[in-house]
């Protein structure tokens, strides 16, 4: 009998560190695990079993489809937006193809134990492509289906495997003589910048904000590549973590549709730095405005509009800009590098 698990591929990232905690803690399903890098060793115990491997070796994914009944996927593991730029190939080969083989995973398995297996997918607003400032500050609040003209390799990565995803979801083969689609239930969050207290930024264009704080914390210098008036979407971690978890506990028929926007506050890097000098009086943050990257974050929706997630399966931030510094990201940031962290 193949053991019933939760599969989780890029793990040890930012957003894998805060979903093994919430899964273990839930303690309904063993956790089998996916990534290039080893687990921090504080989440090896909290997990069945930890793979060191590609999402691009198929052989290693046929091991996992016949040692295990998976029937949720958290696929995480990406080569994230500004790594991405330098290397668009390799991007390609990471963000689609590995999709590409984690959804034809998902669909064996939908076959297999004949029931769909929930894929969730973190997707980004980096699958927004504003033309200009000024449509940007019209356009206000975005919605998912506007805009859709990423301008960076990771946006247009992104974008095309929501539409693999809803392809597999709905459209599988279907000119096959038996109806196949339906064994994968597909479902994405497109995320705005996501700030961490526990993990340190990893190459996100959105990085700048945590990398404001981090800097700060550990009294070095910072000079932020982007204007201090640039604004986007960003949320606290927990609160990423927990729009995955509802996301996927949510019945499939109270969907309305297969990519959902979230959000929580929108403050302008200017903002962001004097809550940082708040609680940093000594800080050292300047502005080292880079043209290339600030191209990118202003092709970024200014807010998004998440009324869709809100109705369908009840997402509610609980972070909002001031509780997730002064409850969340400064306390705990503090605490780890007082710490030696």
């Amino acid at each position: 009998m193949r053991k019933p698990v939760v599969l989780i591929t890029g793990a040890s990232g930012e957003i894998g560190h805060g979903l093994i905690e919430r899964l273990a803690a839930d303690g309904r399903r063993a956790i089998v695990t996916l990534d290039l890098k080893p687990l921090a060793p504080e989440l090896k115990p909290l997990v069945a079993r930890q793979l060191e491997g590609s999402i691009l070796d198929t052989n290693l994914l046929d091991r996992i489809l016949s040692e295990y009944e998976v029937d949720l996927i958290f696929h995480l593991a990406a080569l994230l937006s500004t790594r991405s730029e330098f290397t668009p190939t390799t991007a390609h080969q990471v963000n689609v193809e590995g999709t590409l083989n984690l959804l034809e995973f998902a669909q064996r398995e939908g076959e297999s134990h004949g029931r769909p297996v929930v894929f969730i997918y973190p997707s980004s607003i980096a699958a927004y492509g504003l033309p200009d400032l000024e449509t940007k500050a019209r356009a206000g609040k975005v919605r998912e289906d506007e805009y859709n003209t990423p301008t960076t390799m990771y946006g247009c990565n992104k974008l095309y495997c929501e539409l693999l995803g809803r392809y597999y979801a709905r459209h599988y083969k279907q000119l096959a003589a038996e109806p196949l689609a339906g064994r994968v239930d597909f479902r994405a969050v497109r995320f705005p910048g996501l700030i961490s207290a526990v993990t340190v930024p990893s190459g996100g264009t959105s990085d700048f904000a945590p990398e404001m704080i981090h800097a700060a914390a550990k009294g070095e210098p910072y000079a932020c590549f982007v204007r201090p008036d640039t604004r986007i979407p960003f949320m606290a971690m927990p609160d990423g973590v927990e729009a995955l978890l509802q996301l996927a506990a949510a019945p499939q028929r109270a969907l309305t549709r297969s990519v959902y926007n979230v959000g929580a506050f929108a403050p302008s890097a200017e903002e962001i730095r004097e809550l940082v000098l708040e609680a940093f009086p000594g800080a050292r943050l300047s502005w080292g405005h880079d043209v290339k990257r600030q191209g990118i974050v202003d092709s970024w929706p200014t807010d998004v509009d998440d009324s869709a997630a809100r109705a369908d399966w009840g997402y509610a931030p609980r972070f909002d800009l001031h509780r997730a510094f002064s409850d969340y990201l400064i306390p705990t940031i503090r605490r780890r590098y007082a710490s030696g962290g």
